[in-house]
């Protein structure tokens, strides 16, 4: 029986603690935003909003009203209806993501209008997001009407005293009105209290003194005894930045009069306040209208902010009236910045170099003085005139942008070379000739090799000296050496390589002393097939005494040996010569000769291991009316006035070697004519005989 009891006690505690826990559960108000979670549906990608009358739309279902459900409830709600549409719902989840409601804020607000507040937002909050209260609200009696109850609350007292209990709580679809004040009038306007009695008071007033121009706000003032001028000024709200305070324009019974402000500001005499009376006009003129002269103003012009003339004090210095002037402009040559004197005398200054902290005095500004600040030089500026020559560098040649250039001592050969974009790809930057004039009032001419500069990595001391009115000249590089002969004027021989012979593009070529004979070589389009390739020359012109180089390229081609190349130098020649042209090469006792009755006679080279058949076919073979049969060696070398003679129509037929005569470098082949042969002038004998015959016997018939 007592097990029973703590049974039946337990379950009831439990039933309270499940029933508490129920009503503490967040109930769904119109604002909420509910999250639908079902893995690969991507329509539920975005939370569902709770409009006005707690529905939400989920276009598979329609509109479900979910207003004032629990999340279980809710829940348990859309997997019934969701059931309809999707099979698997084992991955559902429903939660409300966010805790919102809507309140409507009208009245004497900034903003008036529905919005969608936190759950846990308050009035202030509500007031705060339709932007606050304006001028005249009545904040005392602040109305909050939730169906058809309507909670009048004090805020005022709220606001003195912090208590928050004063404001009630805001529930979804509440309304908060703000009432306006019944001190407001029923027409509603901008106006500002502190100018009612100044602004508009004397507007038809006929005592009434105008005042407008530069003040901040003109308009008609009532007349007031004892006021001065300054009085009328300030209810005016002053002068603006643009007024002419020198100038100001005071008429009374018709009569005009002027009136310094500025001095009587400098100087507080009284005397110089003239009388104010009613009816009067006081007009302040703009500044640009007055022009500024005399000993006491400081003339700064080109470009600054603000040019134009400046009152002078006696301890303002140069850099005082150039900020008063607003500085220079971003197009402003401060380094040729000019102060022309009262006295007319001219006075440079270079601004620049004085904010870098070299060793710069800024001129000294006196009274009547002007400054000048030129516009910076464009480079693509075709007028010269805004560039003297004494401060220009001119650079012509091969390089981007040629021209003339400001120069500053300042800067070096790589700078001005820089500022023209660079040499072009066709300069030839080993030879860049810098024509520089000394101070002494000479000339200097420089030859520099950038190249060298750059591949030694030598420092910018060793760069040539550049003064104001150099001439710097970049040379180019020859087109095409087969086209360019216009051009070798300007191509001087020291760094020309010459090469003739039998090459592809003979001619005068732009080398230095880094390339290769190869290089050179490839150039001129390599050796054509008519080139002797064992026997090139290369004359060295660049030494005291006279050298000549052979080279066998041949050979270099076999064996891939480097040092068979030789050393080229600007200024060398190369010559590479013909196969079979070797007059000028070999002399007569190296060489051998064949003549008569050969297709191609004459001077052949010759090597011990070769034979007359060697040498005939090497001269194209023997010609159709050629006497072979009596074919004569005379030989020089060894065997003076000695001579044999060779049969090759018996060797062709007996093939028999030992026949073959010996030849020897010098030696001389001789293959007759068929005209030469006894044979043939026995013939020729015979039939002259028989013609003489043939004659006699018709004369004796005769």
């Amino acid at each position: 029986m007592i097990k029973s009891s703590l049974w039946l006690l337990c379950l009831c505690m439990f039933i309270s603690i499940s029933v508490k826990a129920d009503t503490t559960e967040y109930i769904v108000q119109p604002g909420d935003m509910i999250k639908v979670e079902l893995p690969g549906e991507e329509i539920f990608d975005d939370a569902f909003s709770v409009d006005r009358d707690g529905d939400i739309l989920i276009q598979e279902i329609g509109k479900v009203k979910v207003v004032g459900m629990y999340e279980s409830e809710l829940t348990e709600m859309l997997k019934e209806r969701l059931k309809e549409v999707y099979r698997d719902l084992s991955g559902l989840q429903i939660i409300v993501s966010k805790k919102q409601m809507i309140i409507a804020v009208n009245g004497y607000v900034s903003s008036p209008g529905e919005y969608v507040l936190p759950a846990t937002a308050n009035i202030q909050m509500a007031l705060q997001k339709a932007d606050g209260l304006r001028s005249g609200a009545q904040i005392n009696k602040l109305r909050l009407k939730r169906n058809d109850e309507e909670i009048v609350f004090d805020y005022k007292s709220y606001l003195d005293s912090g208590d928050a209990s004063i404001l009630p709580k805001l529930q979804s679809l509440d309304e908060l009105f703000v009432p306006a004040s019944p001190i407001i009038g029923n027409v509603e306007m901008d106006f500002d209290p502190a100018k009612i009695p100044d602004a508009g008071d004397a507007a038809r007033d006929s005592s009434a003194i105008k005042v407008f121009g530069e003040v901040m706000s003109p308009g008609s003032f009532s007349f007031r005894e004892g006021k001065s001028i300054i009085d009328l000024l300030m209810r005016a709200g002053g002068v603006t930045r643009y007024a002419g305070v020198e100038q100001i324009r005071i008429i009374a019974d018709s009569e005009p009069q002027l009136f310094n402000l500025k001095r009587y500001l400098e100087t507080g005499d009284n005397t110089l306040l003239p009388k104010i009376q009613s009816g009067s006009t006081v007009f302040v003129p703009i500044r640009v209208e007055e022009i500024k002269a005399g000993g006491n103003v400081v003339y700064i012009m080109g470009e600054v902010k603000k040019p134009g003339a400046f009152e002078g004090k006696e301890e303002a210095t140069f850099m005082d009236i150039l900020a008063n002037a607003g500085g220079p402009t971003r197009y402003a040559e401060s380094r040729q910045i000019r102060v022309i004197k009262a006295n007319g005398s001219v006075i440079p200054f270079d601004l620049t170099a004085f904010t870098e902290g070299e060793n710069v005095i800024p001129p000294s500004i006196e009274n009547g003085d002007a400054i000048f600040i030129p516009e910076k030089t464009d480079i693509n500026e075709k007028s010269w005139l805004k560039v003297t020559p004494n401060r220009a560098v001119r650079v012509i040649g091969e390089v981007v942008k040629p021209g003339r250039f400001e120069w500053s001592d300042e800067m070096s050969l790589l700078d001005l070379i820089a500022h023209t974009g660079g040499p072009t790809s066709r300069a030839d930057t080993s030879t860049i000739e810098v024509l520089s004039p000394t101070p002494e009032g000479d000339t200097k001419i420089t030859v520099f090799n950038l190249d060298t500069f750059i591949k030694s990595g030598k420092s910018e001391s060793e760069l040539p000296q550049i003064y104001a009115g150099a001439t710097i000249r970049v040379h180019d590089l020859p087109v095409d050496p087969t086209e360019n002969k216009s051009q070798w004027v300007r191509q001087s021989s020291e760094k020309s390589i010459y090469i003739f012979g039998q090459v592809g593009a003979p001619g005068r070529y732009k080398f230095d002393d880094d390339m290769h004979f190869l290089d050179i070589l490839a150039a001129a389009d390599g050796p054509t097939d008519k080139a002797d390739l064992h026997n090139i020359r290369v004359s060295h012109r660049d030494l005291p005494y006279a050298k000549v180089s052979k080279l066998n390229l041949a050979m270099y081609f076999e064996t891939g040996d480097e040092n068979i190349l030789p050393e080229v130098k600007t200024g060398d020649s190369i010559y590479v010569p013909e196969k079979e042209r070797l007059w000028l090469e070999q002399s007569k006792e190296s060489t051998i000769r064949i003549l008569g009755a050969i297709n191609k006679p004459g001077r052949y080279r010759f090597s011990d291991d070769m034979t007359i058949l060697d040498l005939i076919a090497q001269a194209a073979g023997t010609k159709g009316d050629a006497y072979i049969e009596k074919i004569t060696i005379v030989n020089i070398s060894c065997c003076k006035d000695q001579a044999t003679t060779f049969d090759l129509l018996n060797f062709s037929q007996t093939a028999d070697v030992s026949t073959l005569p010996v030849l020897r470098a010098g030696d001389t082949v001789y293959i007759p004519y068929q005209t030469a042969s006894v044979y043939y002038k026995m013939r020729t004998g015979l039939s002259d005989l028989f013609q003489i015959a043939s004659v006699a016997a018709l004369v004796g018939i005769l």
